[in-house]
């Protein structure tokens, strides 16, 4: 079958190990079910899996892609959850401390077919295309559980969202505006910051800026580069939820002012099942619409990694079969 894969980890020059080719049809065990993909979508993951990141090396080559969407053998249409859990596991996806995503053990989406645990394939909401459920698993999902899970906000609380233009970014723009929040972004370039304004923020800054006041919550998925301004930015009491570290991950803690001001930093980890499926019915309910920044042939996934890598995304790139 068509498949785009890592041949082998290269943690210097991640692109120079992707490959476009043909890879063996996936077999299908017990209490698992075969998808035929219909749209995938590309997270910051796949770089990591391509620099051998969260993967042993004699797992290549891997398939990759976390997350997507496509028809099971009996025509019923799905949506993807990624996290895969040990048997047996009970409770909160997330928490299983056997817990693996695709890509980290079994091979991904970026191929015609794909094989997951059967409670892995949640049934798709007619109301989105192919191409729109395919963010939903990763970057979606994040965001909903950083901001209804984790957060504690409230309609009418003020929230800062660092970066204006990545999934979870541009998701956790439309969920708190479409939740009663407000809203306010930062973005490197004007051209980020006009898409977020375009998503529903209320306000946008550029990174680093002085706010007019602080915020009752940040959410964090650049690290390094922004954590200070995160901290300084919030109220006595506030919560800082973090959920990645794209710019590093070992930031300055400012343990002063986390504990004078009584702070709180929370950690947050894509979702459950039950989230995925409650996240489908409030998009439904909403209808709010994911922001697809490029969507292109699986064929041409080089170009889709090259933006990711080279910071030029708008929203999602989705790949298309």
């Amino acid at each position: 079958m068509f498949a785009v894969y890592a041949s082998e980890p290269n943690p210097e020059n991640p692109l120079d190990a992707l490959t476009v080719g043909e890879r063996p049809e996936p077999e299908v065990p017990s209490g698992w079910v075969k998808v035929a993909v219909k749209a995938a979508s590309l997270n910051m993951h796949d770089i990591w899996t391509l620099r051998g990141v969260g993967i042993k090396p004699d797992q290549f080559p891997m398939i990759l892609g976390c997350d997507g969407a496509g028809v099971l053998e009996d025509g019923t249409e799905v949506v993807l959850h990624s996290v895969i859990n040990a048997p047996g596991w009970q409770g909160d996806d997330t928490l299983d401390p056997k817990r693996t995503l695709l890509t980290e053990k079994y091979q991904g989406t970026f191929a015609d077919y794909v094989v997951v645990p059967a409670r892995n394939a949640v049934p798709k909401p007619a109301g989105l295309s192919f191409a729109e459920a395919a963010t939903m698993g990763t970057a979606w999902l994040t965001a909903y559980r950083m901001l209804f899970v984790k957060s504690g906000l409230r309609p009418g609380q003020t929230m800062l969202v660092q970066g204006a233009s990545g999934g979870v970014s541009t998701a956790l723009i439309q969920l708190g505006r479409a939740a009663g929040l407000r809203v306010w972004v930062t973005g490197r370039s004007e051209e980020k910051r006009a898409l977020a304004e375009q998503l529903g923020a209320h306000q946008t800054f550029e990174s680093g800026a002085r706010l007019p006041e602080r915020v009752d919550g940040v959410f964090e998925t650049v690290g390094k580069a922004t954590w200070g301004h995160s901290l300084k930015s919030l109220k006595p009491g506030g919560i800082v939820v973090v959920s990645g570290s794209t710019s590093g991950p070992d930031p300055s803690a400012d343990l002063q002012r986390v504990f004078f001001l009584q702070l709180r930093v929370v950690g947050s980890t894509m979702g459950t099942r039950d989230e995925l499926e409650d996240l489908l019915r409030y998009l439904d309910l909403t209808g709010i619409k994911p922001q697809i920044g490029k969507e292109l042939p699986l064929s041409e996934a080089a170009e889709g990694f090259r933006l990711m890598q080279e910071g030029e995304t708008a929203g999602k790139v989705v790949f298309t079969r």
